[in-house]
């Protein structure tokens, strides 16, 4: 009985365009980030990992093999940078120790520093909300924020289901809480602002 012949399927994958490589860009964001980003090699546990992977337009892993390839523009125009939270899930998750949370915030400075179009809009306004409710409470106040944010982007409704869900189940509180040494905070935001200007 003869067997079947399998198929080869060939898939083209884009060429990266090597004359584009900006070779100082990983350099700045190493030192930015104090983290080596270049040992990664690609086993995707950051990608299997984060929580909001499914909203990017490139997974973590690939953010670093294309700051490896020095693709500046690609990295700071993509949406990725933007959605991620921080949450460092993919950093505890790394088998080589990367910081990838430090590596995306580092690359959200370069990008507004660079004048890079947001690829989301009005998340900078968004992650702002977020820092003044870390300043005047020390801590993040979900209501107050999603609040404020609502205010300057006028879209009230656009994700209201998700908000009353929150709310049954008790995780927005109404009141913020604030820490107790609510001025150490506000010195270490003296600082911040005085630097970002």
């Amino acid at each position: 009985m003869s067997q079947p012949k399998l198929q080869e399927k060939s898939r083209e994958f884009p060429a990266v365009e090597i004359s584009g490589m900006n070779r100082a860009l990983a350099a700045d964001i190493r030192k930015r980030s104090g983290t080596q980003f270049q040992r990664c090699f690609q086993c995707q546990t950051c990608a299997n990992g984060c929580p909001f992977v499914q909203a990017m337009d490139y997974p973590p892993n690939v953010i670093m093999r294309m700051l490896q390839y020095g693709m500046e523009q690609e990295v700071l125009r993509c949406s990725t940078i933007w959605i991620c939270v921080g949450c460092h899930t993919c950093s505890s998750q790394c088998p080589m120790g990367i910081d990838i949370a430090a590596v995306m915030d580092s690359l959200r400075l370069k990008a507004v520093e660079a004048g890079a179009p947001i690829a989301k809009p009005n998340i900078l306004d968004f992650h702002e909300e977020v820092l003044r409710s870390l300043e005047r409470y020390g801590r993040a106040h979900k209501l107050s924020i999603m609040w404020r944010y609502k205010m300057q982007t006028g879209r009230w409704f656009s994700d209201l289901d998700v908000g009353l869900k929150m709310l049954a189940r008790r995780k927005l509180e109404l009141r913020p809480s604030r820490v107790k040494n609510i001025g150490e905070i506000t010195e270490l935001f003296k600082c911040y602002w005085r630097e970002s200007k």
